[in-house]
């Protein structure tokens, strides 16, 4: 098991370590340093495919590392079922998008930036999927984001591609937000921490009083991560990025890891009326949406990505059904869309990259130019269209045996996936088949057979999916019973073949093609008549995110102008208002105020002396007329009480006082000596006893909270603690010493560092007013006159 553990932990830092090399390789090798860094992604494609017998046979393997036992918070792992299934399709497309990367980028000055963030990228995600701790879950789930920001963003001169790049980050983020309440909820309600204890939990989330906010919030991060209606705007947009990342972003990573996390729960939160309806009506949605706006699309990889929306959408419809029959296909859905889409993505990268066009307007009669790109697309095509003899073929037959059943809520979503099917259908053969037959029509560039490194993740992809199907007992046995067995939360065998089911399913599949035949026959048509309803219907959620934006960096600005006008007394007033309500509401409104102590007080006469030159000192701060006057009365201030400390038996604290106020008063005479030191406290009446009530207010609220302090009954353990180890731990036998130098040793820092800061500032404000009477002796007419310095 150690060594199990080890080499899990070396699989997940591999997709890092490439991140690492990536910029040397490139330079030192070019674009055949892609070959050696396909290595890291294979290698741990490797480890995870060894993990298959053993994942196959019902095992769960964990294990991690212990990073705050107190919290009981581990850097650990979860394989099962689903999740080797996604490392697998991570690793495995991950090594392929790799090698296509190293010819698409060819000659590109920062392919070496983009290998780092796509390694990033594939580590992130891979720890996503394998995570068992729940923090760990979200940390792997935010750099997913962060790191596709980066790849979205790639071309960052174009405002296109940051214009995505944000909104990705902006909808993913948000949603992120969510989650990480649902996931606090679920840690506080359940004391799970553990993905692995949770799931044995049996009923305890369902039965959770708070089950409907968990569940709203984890749907909150799910639909926004895999692009759900409303929030399905932001992953067609994400097409600015290169292809390599297209593809690598819509066929097994970050757009299914909101898929993930509603397969991952669906064993502790799923069966429940809100799971069941919410689910399907927001896939069932979304699955409709995504495929009527790919209709309108010219280009491939927009058509691509509004079928990438609808299919996410189908498999959340499946993940909520709540039927065996759906898990299962949500299960064989989850490998076909991940084969064909990754190899359909990578086709129109190639058709790009070769011809210097997307738009399928533009494209035809490219079979011979390009006769090895055709058969891959093809195929792809034929598994995206569900026909034999491919996986997809198997996914769909799956998918109308589990919804073809006759109560109403099974018919209304059966009809949503045959009219999805059949769009996707004709969609997937328009993309395939429009621009390689029909007449050769005029491109940008000359076109051409892609070289392997470009050819071979198509062909690849192409035939797994051929041999899956062909080999659907074997498949089943080591991928997609384990990952239905893993999502249900029990045994699941899947049996289904190349042989059909009859009946229902297979009248349902027959719909499904003639439909899709009928609406490629009129792709023209239905894409001008989409483009009509579009219009009609005006901006759409894209355009909503942009007046959002708007409104909220305008909101952002009032606001800012609210309560940062920019005058400093308004920020101290407002600052010693806060703290007066800080001070004194909790002590009125739990009933915490202090006992009044008895009167007259037991005071001496030397003491009694000391209260008074404080208050003189008081006095004399707030009549003084300059500024001079008033800064060594404040010191009166702080000397007197040093005295109080010193009278009170706290030598140490006394001798530090008195430092502090001698340096104090010495450092602010000789700032302000530099200034004008004339009256300047111009305050009406008002304005001084409003501020003269608010310091009031304030010292009585800390004198209340003091009293309230000592009032308590006294607990010695700190006292003892440091008498105790200040001389064997910090080998010190001046206690006070020990507490601030050592046990305290981050906080003095700290104060050090402020000191350091103001002393900076004081230097700044120097420079400032010696050029300031450099300019005034000039005669410059933008020299500031609010720094006290007159011209001449």
């Amino acid at each position: 098991m150690a060594g199990v553990t080890a080499l899990t932990f070396a699989a997940l830092c591999l997709p890092l370590l490439g991140a690492v090399l990536a910029p040397f390789l490139v330079r030192a090798l070019g674009a055949s340093a892609a070959w050696l860094l396909a290595l890291a992604p294979l290698l741990a494609f490797a480890h995870f495919a060894s993990q298959l017998p053993a994942i196959s046979a019902g095992k769960v393997i964990t294990g991690g590392y212990a990073w705050v036992p107190s919290f009981e918070l581990r850097f650990s792992w979860l394989l099962d079922g689903l999740s080797l299934t996604f490392a697998l399709l991570i690793t495995g497309i991950g090594t392929l998008i790799v090698l296509y990367a190293g010819g698409y980028l060819k000659g590109h000055r920062d392919q070496g930036r983009f290998f780092s963030f796509i390694f990033l990228f594939m580590g992130a995600m891979l720890g996503l999927v394998v995570s068992d701790s729940l923090l760990m879950l979200f940390v792997f789930w935010e750099l997913t984001s962060i790191t596709s920001f980066l790849l979205i963003g790639f071309d960052h001169e174009r405002p296109a591609a940051r214009r995505a790049a944000l909104q990705a980050l902006v909808v993913t983020g948000g949603g992120g937000l969510l989650l990480l309440a649902g996931l606090l909820l679920i840690w506080s309600t359940t004391n799970a921490t553990q993905l692995s204890t949770l799931l044995q939990s049996g009923d305890l989330l369902r039965a959770n009083p708070y089950y409907l906010p968990i569940l709203i919030l984890v749907l909150g991060g799910a639909f926004t991560k895999s692009a759900q209606f409303p929030f399905h705007f932001w992953l067609p947009n994400a097409m600015e990025a290169p292809t390599p990342v297209s593809a690598y972003l819509h066929s097994a990573t970050m757009v299914k890891a909101g898929v993930y996390l509603l397969m991952r729960l669906n064993p502790v939160m799923g069966g429940t009326p809100a799971w069941e309806l919410l689910l399907p009506l927001f896939g069932g949605v979304t699955l409709i949406i995504g495929t009527l706006l790919a209709i309108r699309q010219t280009d491939l990889k927009l058509q691509l990505a509004y079928t990438t929306v609808s299919s996410l959408g189908l498999l959340v419809l499946l993940t909520g059904f709540g039927s065996p029959y759906a898990v299962e296909a949500a299960a064989l859905y989850l490998v076909a869309h991940s084969l064909f889409k990754g190899g359909l993505f990578l086709v129109a990268g190639i058709i790009d990259h070769e011809t210097g066009t997307r738009d399928i307007t533009r494209l035809g009669g490219l079979r011979k130019a390009m006769p090895l790109t055709f058969a891959a697309a093809l195929a792809a095509a034929i598994s995206m269209g569900g026909l034999p003899p491919f996986f997809g073929f198997l996914a769909k037959e799956e998918i109308y045996a589990a919804l073809a059943h006759g109560d109403p809520r099974s018919i209304v979503f059966t009809l949503v996936a045959v009219s999805g099917n059949a769009l996707m259908f004709a969609i997937g053969f328009a993309v395939t088949l429009k621009p390689f037959l029909g007449s050769v029509l005029e491109t940008p560039k000359h076109p051409h057979e892609a070289p392997p490194l470009l050819w071979a993740g198509p062909v690849v992809l192409a035939l797994l999916g051929l041999i899956g199907a062909v080999f659907s007992a074997t498949f089943h046995h080591y991928i997609s019973s384990p990952a239905a067995s893993a999502i249900r939360g029990s045994s699941s065998a899947i049996e289904i073949s190349l042989i059909p089911h009859f009946g229902v399913p297979l009248l349902l599949s027959a719909l499904t093609i003639a439909l899709g035949i009928l609406v490629y026959w009129r792709f023209d048509q239905a894409r001008r008549m989409m483009a009509v309803v579009l219009g009609k219907l005006g901006p759409g959620p894209d355009r909503g995110f942009d007046h959002f934006i708007a409104g909220l960096v305008r909101l952002s600005v009032r606001v800012t102008r609210f309560v940062q006008p920019g005058r400093l007394e308004l920020y101290i007033t407002c600052t010693f208002l806060c703290v007066a309500a800080i001070l004194l509401v909790p002590l009125w409104l739990y009933g915490e105020m202090p006992a009044l102590p008895v009167w007259p007080p037991e005071v001496q006469i030397h003491e009694w002396a000391v209260f008074l030159l404080a208050v003189l000192g008081l006095l004399s701060v707030v009549i003084a007329r300059d500024r001079l006057t008033a800064i060594v009365s404040l010191g009166i201030q702080g000397f007197s009480v040093a005295i109080i400390f010193l009278l009170f038996g706290a030598p140490d604290l006394s001798f530090t006082q008195f430092i502090v106020e001698t340096l104090s008063v010495v450092i602010l005479a000789l700032v302000m000596t530099r200034l004008r030191l004339s009256p300047t406290d111009r305050r009406p009446l008002g304005q001084k006893i409003l501020d003269g009530s608010i310091a009031i207010v304030c010292g009585c609220g800390f004198a209340l909270l003091l009293m309230k302090a000592t009032q308590a009954p006294f607990n010695n353990g700190l006292t003892e603690f440091f008498n105790t180890y200040s001389k064997s731990i910090a080998h010190g036998a001046n206690v006070v010493n020990v507490i601030i130098v050592d046990f305290r040793g981050t906080d003095t820092l700290g104060e050090i560092a402020v000191v350091a800061i103001t002393g900076l500032a004081i230097l700044a404000l120097i420079r400032v007013r010696a050029q300031t009477e450099r300019k005034l002796a000039e005669n410059d007419p933008d020299a500031p006159e609010d720094l006290g310095v007159e011209r001449p």
